[in-house]
């Protein structure tokens, strides 16, 4: 791949974001009615190739159940207002009416609550009763001091989510979760993430994950490019790890891993695009946060949010369209890509002759 001369000293590739590139339309069109945007991942089915981003603002138990019941994969952050508060919604309403000056420092406070065990298993369990895959996600951090919790309240999919994730975290401080030794020792299958590049995504891989998670530094309430100098577009990041499943398979001997874009997606054309550059699925945030069903109640953030020493997003509002049925299936009320999100991408197929999500990902994109 050509490099571009940064400076003297420095070179560096390009890479394109979601917006920077478009789909192709191809020699064949058909009806949207005849489109399936079904998914799988181990033996688990879903009808919408969407994944609900692990966040206060977005999931709830009883949002999780809602979305599970539409037909996609709510995952409930288990690090959460939900696992430190036996009733957390007190709490949301103070955070919605915190006044932006101060939101940050509150929000650290709120967050300094311990995480109670018997919390996490009585949400996973009230998932369960409901009928819906089971989803939970917890940081590298935490993961091993509460990963037994999880799995003992009956989880189906672990998602282990952080802003960046490596095989091969190194610390002179504490041993580090040995994530390969890990998933093996699981029962369940394992989603891990978010990475961005060919080389972390096949390491991430090799550890025995059922999925990996696509992205870092581009959510909507999220300022870690800001803080941290660090971001990766998203399109090129979902294409490099795209080619890391393919090689994977040829060197595991045909084992499929899921990519799942987890960022950037703000619209229902960056769900399509994300496909198109070779996802299986997404995860949303901003979108389903938007629900007035949802319990940010038209605020959306994310855990870097209230990171005790180095908060790397904001608390940030993004107001109310619809309902989370509406948002996902219409009918949309505005012209925008924040409603209808299935339609869209079901049109999207359509438009460009495919029927399924597979088959999408190998339609032409152009560089716009």
């Amino acid at each position: 791949m050509t490099e571009i001369e940064i400076g003297r000293a420095k070179r560096g590739r390009r890479a394109y974001s979601f917006d920077d590139i478009a789909i192709v339309p191809s020699r064949r069109t058909r009806d949207p009615e005849e489109v399936s945007t079904a998914w799988q991942i181990d033996a688990y089915r879903f009808e919408l190739p969407i994944m609900a981003a692990p966040m206060d603002s977005v999931m709830s138990p009883e949002s999780a159940i809602a979305f599970g019941r539409l037909g996609g994969l709510g995952v409930l952050n288990l690090e959460g207002l939900w696992t430190r508060y036996d009733d957390p919604e007190p709490i949301l309403e103070e955070i919605v009416r915190l006044d932006p000056a101060a939101s940050v420092r509150r929000m650290q406070e709120v967050y300094a609550e311990p995480i109670k065990a018997e919390l996490i298993t009585e949400r996973l369990r009230q998932m369960r009763d409901a009928g819906v895959t089971v989803a939970g996600s917890l940081s590298p951090q935490r993961t091993k001091e509460f990963a037994k919790t999880v799995v003992d309240a009956g989880v189906d999919m672990f998602v282990i989510r952080g802003t960046t994730v490596s095989a091969e975290h190194v610390s002179g401080q504490a041993e580090p979760l040995n994530l390969k030794e890990f998933i093996y020792e699981l029962d369940v299958p394992v989603i891990v993430g978010g990475c961005a590049t060919y080389q972390a995504a096949l390491h991430l891989m090799r550890t025995g994950a059922a999925g990996v998670l696509v992205g870092f530094g581009g959510g909507a309430a999220h300022t870690t490019r800001t803080v941290l100098g660090v971001a990766v577009p998203m399109a090129s990041a979902v294409a490099d790890v795209a080619a890391a499943r393919r090689d994977y398979m040829d060197e595991s001997g045909g084992r499929y891993v899921h990519v799942i874009a987890d960022g950037s997606i703000g619209k229902s054309g960056d769900i399509a695009k994300a496909i198109a550059c070779g996802a299986d699925a997404v995860m949303v945030g901003s979108p389903l946060a938007r629900a007035t069903d949802a319990p940010g109640q038209g605020f959306h953030w994310g855990a870097e949010a209230h990171h005790a020493e180095l908060p790397r997003g904001e608390r940030v509002e993004i107001g109310a369209v619809g309902t989370l049925e509406e948002i996902l299936f219409g009918p949309s009320r505005v012209a925008d890509g924040t409603m209808n999100l299935v339609g869209a991408l079901r049109r999207a197929m359509a438009t460009t002759g495919y029927t399924e999500v597979k088959e999408f990902q190998r339609i032409e994109v152009v560089v716009q």
